[in-house]
């Protein structure tokens, strides 16, 4: 059986940063690993010396979580950025349970952290090559790609399958009255108005300048319509503030289209392509299916 001893070295020595708190809320533990890792003394991170080391703009989430867990005595999870001893801010993963003695009574908190800068670097590298960081939405790069593997899942089954085609009226107008800014707030404001009609299985990316691009899932021609007809209300009934404290009135042209026999996503974007044109044609602020 193991000894008290042996338990302390397993912990003193795990690969994991280990800590604990009290029923203060502070901790009064950090084994070794930690302790290498922060380059600070036992003394120094007792208590709450050690949230010193948290990055600021993770200070207020990461107190909030630990304070909200403990009064609730449940587990948590969270990840935030740690000073190193060399200065250098690393992500951690720290996850912390709660711990009672041999009555049930509760006794504080043990906590396990491990640095995950690597994996939460690489994922944030992942997004930014699939997302247009102006819009929120993903690039017209990775938008096809999502596109094409769902036209090759469903062209030869029943399931419909929508496209909108939109785009911003006269937005070069827009532009060249009130500035790029300007054009970027239209820009994102009109991309997070359009999200906000779609559903989370939807496709939604920005195609090119002005031009967004929607796959509806499981969307018939009826269904679509209605999605364009929202997007399009919804739009038109927004003003857009800028700054200066001036107000854009943007409107949208939407070509809709349900796919039928295409043979290839090309075929099927230039037929949403070629709706959109005709409500241009047809006086734009409307949708053409």
């Amino acid at each position: 059986m193991m000894d008290l001893e042996q338990y302390h070295q397993i912990i003193e020595f795990s690969p994991n940063m280990i800590w604990r708190s009290n029923l203060t809320t502070e901790c009064d533990y950090f084994n070794k690993i930690w302790l290498d890792f922060t380059g600070r003394t036992l003394e120094e991170e007792l208590g709450f010396g050690w949230a010193q080391g948290v990055h600021p703009d993770d200070f207020d989430r990461c107190v909030k979580i630990y304070v909200d867990s403990f009064e609730k005595q449940q587990k948590f999870e969270m990840d935030y950025r740690l000073k190193r001893y060399d200065g250098q801010y690393r992500w951690i993963n720290d996850r912390g349970t709660p711990f009672y003695n041999e009555n049930g009574d509760f006794l504080g908190y043990i906590g396990s952290c491990m640095d995950v800068t690597e994996k939460i670097e690489g994922q944030t590298l992942k997004e930014m090559a699939q997302t247009d960081a102006l819009c929120n939405t993903y690039n017209r790069q990775y938008s096809i790609q999502l596109l094409l593997e769902l036209f090759n899942n469903i062209k030869d089954s029943p399931a419909p399958f929508s496209l909108l085609m939109i785009d911003i009226d006269d937005f070069k107008t827009i532009n060249d009255q009130y500035g790029h800014l300007a054009g970027d707030k239209v820009l994102s404001t009109i991309a997070s108005l359009i999200k906000s009609e779609l559903r989370s299985p939807d496709i939604f990316g920005r195609y090119g300048g002005d031009e967004f691009l929607v796959g509806l899932v499981n969307t018939d021609k009826n269904d679509s319509i209605g999605v364009a007809q929202r997007i399009r209300t919804t739009v038109n009934k927004s003003e857009i503030k800028l700054k200066s404290g001036e107000t854009i009135h943007a409107t949208l042209s939407i070509g809709v289209t349900t796919l039928n026999k295409e043979e290839n996503l090309d075929e099927f974007i230039n037929n949403a392509d070629k709706k959109l044109y005709e409500a241009k044609r047809n006086g734009k602020n409307s949708y053409k299916a």
